[in-house]
């Protein structure tokens, strides 16, 4: 029996690019070992002959919004059908996962009962398939990751818990914005240790575009991202990584540590009310500002880096 579900909802494998950036990712699920099921929900086009392909679980009849697009609630559902693991990770099909991930979510398990494991993402450019049958060690992710950096705390794309929890989520619409917000919000407010798995572990996030998407707007922009703010509460209860209340190094968990951009980040949700307009929202504002502007800050330098860097190199070797 596995220890661990991966599973995600794969846009159509249509578009060249996403169709060479999700093959990438699921590969990477696909050699994290035995202990791992990985589970494919969703009947969009190519999702079944990709899943034939790698030998992974599919579930096709997923349950849609009223646009058309996979449900959270059912996607998480079809998930626990699949697998009977105990040990749950949903992830986008854009994400790179190390080999070291199994050992660390099995680490992290074995020190909370019930918990909400995030972490922030390294995004990185790649245009030509990763040869996983000779190349994929832990030494080859980590060369990956010196031509990426480090995004934002708004930037959510994976989530680690025991099948246990997580059985009751509204109908949020994937790949829209609010969903992710609520995962964290909701652990917190069941007083469920929320986890930064930064320290020990790094994924990486393929950049794309969003021509996928209606008009190709960003999916912030989105209806649907409006519709699922308003079924996860409000914007109050939108927590980015920055709520995360413990971190997982070295084996252990620790508290996390106070920082400038945490700090007026917790003011904001203080003084912050559910509508716009007023001074609270005025206010509110500026401290995002602040905290934004900080994050920004480190993300530019770290480009400015990057732009001498030449990442074809490190296929070639």
């Amino acid at each position: 029996m596995g220890q661990i579900t991966v599973f995600s909802a794969p846009k159509p494998f249509t578009d060249p690019h996403i169709n060479l950036i999700q093959r990438n990712a699921i590969q990477s699920w696909v050699h994290l070992g035995e202990s791992v099921d990985v589970v494919l929900v969703g009947n969009e086009e190519g999702v079944m002959d990709v899943a034939a392909e790698y030998n992974v679980k599919f579930m096709p009849d997923v349950e849609r919004s009223a646009w058309g697009t996979p449900l959270i609630s059912s996607i998480f559902s079809l998930a626990k059908k699949a697998s009977d693991c105990p040990l749950l990770v949903y992830v986008n099909a854009d994400i790179l996962f190390p080999p070291s991930f199994s050992e660390i979510i099995r680490g992290v398990a074995s020190e909370a009962e019930k918990f909400l494991g995030i972490g922030y993402r390294w995004d990185i450019e790649i245009t030509e398939p990763i040869d996983f049958s000779r190349k994929w060690t832990e030494l080859f992710f980590e060369k990956l990751t010196t031509y990426g950096y480090r995004n934002r705390s708004v930037t959510i794309d994976y989530f680690v818990f025991p099948r246990s929890i997580y059985s009751d989520v509204p109908d949020f619409a994937v790949g829209r914005s609010g969903w992710d917000n609520w995962m964290i919000y909701h652990a917190r407010k069941k007083n469920w240790p929320v986890i930064d798995l930064t320290p020990s572990l790094k994924v990486l996030h393929q950049i794309h575009d969003y021509s996928h998407l209606l008009d190709g707007k960003h999916h912030t922009c989105q209806e649907e991202s409006h519709v699922n703010v308003e079924l996860g509460g409000g914007r109050k209860n939108m927590h980015t990584l920055m709520e995360a209340t413990y971190q997982y190094k070295n084996g252990t968990l620790s508290r996390k540590a106070s920082s400038l951009s945490r700090f007026f980040r917790r003011l904001e949700r203080i003084v912050a009310g559910q509508t716009q307009g007023g001074r609270r929202w005025w206010l509110s504002r500026r401290l995002r500002k602040l905290w934004v502007s900080i994050e920004s800050k480190q993300i530019q330098e770290r480009k400015k880096i990057l732009a001498v860097r030449n990442i074809k190199e490190l296929f070639r070797d």
